[in-house]
């Protein structure tokens, strides 16, 4: 495996402005190549789908290669791939249309370490259908999301069990496979929140479980696109509510509305980037992609190890949870300073990051955090160097 920052970086024009970006779990900059995919779409006419004429004939052609190269980047099949806006609007949609086959005393178990999009959505469609809610809880001390706990509550009602791949402000990367033999097990379906797993390391849906894998482009070099890959024979037993004039194939079904079609190229073009980013990576883009998330995710530990010590020498900071498995993404408290104050000082020396509850709503309540302005998180993503790295830790330690 290679990977090659420098030759990383020089892709992305927005990292010549001098700021250390470790904000990139709430989303990333985007490569030229992407960049140029978009504009190039737009100055080939485009028309909507399924027309007689070319500019309809290169939206189809876009839309297909979207779906292939979303399938490819998580091992999904392209006939199960649905678009859309974000992942928290795509998960309301399948959410809506499984509730619909859920009746009083059906259950759903959610867990306090996932974004709300993967909770929320599930928590209100069971009141709607009168289910049962159940909680996995968190491991406040180490972050973990201890699977033993899932023998009890998954059971014979059980419709679906909700889980995150990656949590978006800890990084806990729980066990999804035995989550997933285990609500399988019951009969029950699994969802899972891929968003912030996709960009950190190498992912197959079939390998995790996973009945539905949701992720976000703009996570992983893309533009604002979402998307939930599941198996079409599983999409071809819901039925969303759609115009009556909408396509009822699958998966188009669950698309709403007309689909940002100069976006989509973009998704595709932010796939073919991630799978040349291992220089030596040969075989197909799904060979591809593997190779180069491997090393991705090699050399972001590398970096973020260091990261993560020198933090955890520093007296004034508390790190919030430490999982044995993680992406390379850190939350965390200055002592005598809001996270807020934290976050303005790092901006005075050019480095993002974000503060506060980042979405985890029940993770952060969890941690005692969410009613105090959060926590700082910094992230690494393959774009940053030892320099951001080393940024971030000089802007904390003035602090002290």
């Amino acid at each position: 495996m290679s990977f090659d920052v420098t030759r990383a970086r020089s892709l992305y024009p927005a990292l010549t402005d001098g700021w250390a970006y470790l904000d990139g779990a709430a989303g990333t900059q985007v490569p030229q190549p992407v960049i140029d995919a978009v504009a190039d779409a737009y100055r080939s006419g485009l028309g909507n789908v399924h027309g007689a004429f070319p500019a309809s004939a290169r939206s189809d052609a876009i839309v297909d290669g979207a779906r292939q190269a979303v399938a490819d980047l998580v091992g999904g099949d392209p006939r199960g791939v649905v678009l859309g806006p974000n992942m928290t609007t795509l998960t309301y949609r399948v959410s809506s249309a499984l509730a619909a086959t859920w009746r009083p005393g059906d259950e759903v178990v959610v867990s306090r370490l996932d974004h709300d999009a993967n909770v929320r959505p599930w928590v209100q469609a069971a009141d709607r259908a009168g289910a049962t809610v159940r909680w996995a809880e968190v491991d406040a001390t180490t972050g973990e999301l201890p699977l033993d706990q899932y023998d009890d509550l998954v059971g014979e009602r059980t419709r679906l069990v909700a889980v995150s791949a990656a949590s978006n402000v800890l990084g806990t990367r729980p066990d999804v496979r035995g989550v997933a033999d285990r609500a399988h097990a019951a009969g029950a379906l699994v969802y899972v929140d891929g968003v912030h797993a996709t960009p950190h390391t190498p992912v197959d849906v079939a390998a995790l479980g996973a009945d539905f894998y949701a992720t976000s482009a703009y996570k992983w070099s893309g533009p604002h696109v979402g998307t939930v890959v599941a198996d079409p024979a599983l999409l071809e037993s819901l039925r969303p509510d759609k115009l009556a004039p909408a396509s009822d194939d699958v998966p188009e079904r669950f698309e709403t509305g007309t689909a940002p079609f100069a976006d989509l190229a973009g998704v595709t073009a932010a796939v073919d980037h991630l799978a040349g980013l291992d220089d030596a990576a040969t075989g197909t883009r799904r060979d591809r992609v593997l190779a180069s998330m491997a090393a991705v995710e090699d050399y972001e530990q590398a970096e973020f190890s260091r990261l993560l010590a020198a933090l955890g020498r520093m007296t004034h900071v508390r790190l919030l949870g430490c999982p044995a498995r993680r992406t390379a993404t850190a939350y965390f408290v200055v002592g005598g300073r809001t996270p807020r104050e934290v976050a303005e000082h790092l901006a005075g020396v050019r480095v993002n990051v974000w503060d506060g509850h980042n979405y985890a709503w029940e993770l952060t309540g969890a941690l005692g955090v969410r009613d105090h302005g959060g926590a700082v998180r910094a992230g690494l993503v393959h774009y940053n160097d030892a320099s951001d790295v080393d940024r971030l830790l000089g802007g904390v330690a003035a602090l002290g």
